[in-house]
């Protein structure tokens, strides 16, 4: 049998390990072996196997699809499925980590980082990426190494002084500070809706941190002091606006460095700053339960996978849909505090989720529509 030209072409991965594009409406995948028609024969439909450009001897649409149309997933709804485990093993990861005892939210954080580094590791050499990144992009990488691993240190004292639920919700007005962030420093568009998403999730962090000059000096439905919760406020915001600069620092860097690379920066810049932390405020220790070491690993095991799957979540997904749908970690959240941490949320608590989701799906759906108009655009 005869083979199409660029057959094997098609097989061979592109420089940097990266996939080739797959040729419109070819339904077997990069590398596959497509039988030519015989020379000089000139079947019905030939003008239609010219526009699709393969040469399978079927006439479109039997062949493959319209030219120009996307790659159908194989499995519709793949990507949104991936989206929901990984929000759900972010969220028992979260659990996990109020069940800890004794053991400080900085060294929760290195043994993170180690188990990113050891995964990362093997990919760095795999694509020979090297350890560094080009030299014009270090710093935008260093940069965004610290604040990452700052968000975690902050994200992780906040879930361990304040509810799940509340940290949690206050973690979902990212995209509404990125927004913001990416108006000031990459002067992308910012609109009156914006102005509005970002009053609402102003309102939901209010209503959550319940300020007592506003709520009165009797504050329900928190866990210890105020001081402790009001803290715990500050930490959890603090985090969101050092993920929202690290997502526009990724924005800035583009396609120029690979992911992995980033990643590595992430956690060994982090692992660093978590080993001085612990060492100044004298917080390193092991933990005294085997529970607990247990706890441990299983929070660095779920927090790559959860990390995992919306990486493959992105991959084959649409980032609107993939953004809203990870609202699904309020309300696994909700769910994990009332059932594993006997404390049931407040009515304040229940309305500021209301206003973080409305605000960050808000701004997710109308980043969509404006990619879909962009897109039809460029086709036009």
């Amino acid at each position: 049998m005869v083979l199409c030209q660029g057959g094997e072409g098609d097989a061979a991965p592109a420089a940097g390990g990266q996939e080739p594009e797959v040729p419109p409406g070819r339904e077997d995948g990069p590398g596959a072996v497509q039988p030519c028609p015989a020379p000089g024969v000139e079947a019905a439909g030939a003008e239609e196997r010219r526009a699709c450009g393969c040469c399978s001897g079927m006439s479109w649409p039997f062949c493959c699809e319209a030219p120009g149309a996307k790659k159908k997933a194989a499995c519709p709804g793949l990507g949104l499925f991936y989206t929901v485990l990984s929000a759900f093993l972010f969220s028992v990861a979260s659990l996990f980590l109020k069940k800890i005892e004794d053991v400080h939210s900085v060294e929760v954080s290195a043994f993170r980082c180690v188990f990113q580094m050891a995964f990362v590791l093997p990919g760095l050499i795999y694509y020979k990426t090297g350890f560094l990144g080009p030299k014009g992009k270090r710093i935008f990488l260093f940069f965004r190494g610290f604040l990452g691993s700052t968000a975690m240190v902050l994200l992780y004292y906040a879930y361990q002084v304040m509810p799940l639920a509340d940290a949690t919700v206050i973690t979902f007005t990212s995209p509404v500070f990125t927004s913001l962030l990416a108006w000031i420093f990459l002067k992308e568009k910012y609109s009156l809706w914006d102005v509005l998403f970002t009053l609402f999730a102003v309102t939901g962090v209010i209503l959550i941190a319940r300020p007592p000059f506003l709520f009165g000096s009797h504050v329900t439905g928190i866990e210890g002091s105020y001081s402790d919760h009001l803290k715990g406020t500050i930490a959890a915001i603090a985090s969101t606006l050092s993920a929202a600069s690290t997502i526009v620092i990724l924005r800035k860097v583009g396609k120029s460095v690979h992911y992995f690379l980033s990643i590595w920066y992430y956690a060994v810049i982090g692992l660093i700053g978590c080993v001085i932390a612990l060492f100044v405020l004298n917080e390193w220790r092991l933990p005294h339960c085997g529970r607990d070491r247990v706890f441990l690993i299983l929070i660095g095991l779920l927090g790559l996978g959860g990390q995992i799957f919306l990486t493959k979540a992105l991959q084959i997904e649409k980032a609107g849909p993939v953004s809203i749908m990870r609202t699904m970690d309020v309300v696994f959240a909700f769910i994990l505090q009332v059932l594993f941490l006997n404390h049931i949320p407040t009515w304040w608590t229940v309305g500021g989720a209301l206003c973080v989701v409305a605000s960050s799906s808000g701004t997710a759906i109308r980043k969509w529509r404006h990619s879909v108009k962009k897109a039809k655009q460029r086709e036009i």
